[in-house]
């Protein structure tokens, strides 16, 4: 599975952006998709993750109910609509892909990334 994020960009404080993560493959579906991010000299930080439907989704709690994240199967495509965006959401963003039944939280669970989209957020 490649990878291929993009919808980086810069935004005042209290504003959205809409990441999203296109990929190749034929059994993205069957993908488990996550959303990490990454500031210099932290590690990898757990945002949103979706199984192969929408009824199961899993958020960190630092961005529950202003993060959103969705698929569409058909186009192999993850998004991450953020909202309410603070300073601290500063980061470089990934897409990941886990190929287990089983949503994983920590970024060595995840088999294949994507090259990373930098988010900065003014405040």
């Amino acid at each position: 599975v490649q990878l291929q994020a993009s919808g980086g960009g810069l935004v005042q404080a209290g504003g959205s952006l809409r990441l999203s993560c296109a990929a190749s493959g034929r059994t993205f579906n069957s993908y488990v998709m996550g959303w990490f991010r990454q500031v210099p000299g932290k590690e990898r930080e757990f945002v949103a993750a979706i199984r192969r439907t929408e009824f199961s989704i899993y958020y960190a709690d630092s961005v529950k109910g202003r993060f959103t994240i969705s698929r569409d199967n058909a186009q192999n495509t993850v998004s991450l609509q953020m909202k309410s965006l603070k300073p601290e959401d500063t980061a470089v963003y990934y897409c990941a892909a886990r190929n287990a039944p089983v949503v994983g939280t920590t970024a060595n669970e995840y088999d294949y990334w994507g090259q990373g989209t930098l988010v900065t957020v003014s405040s």
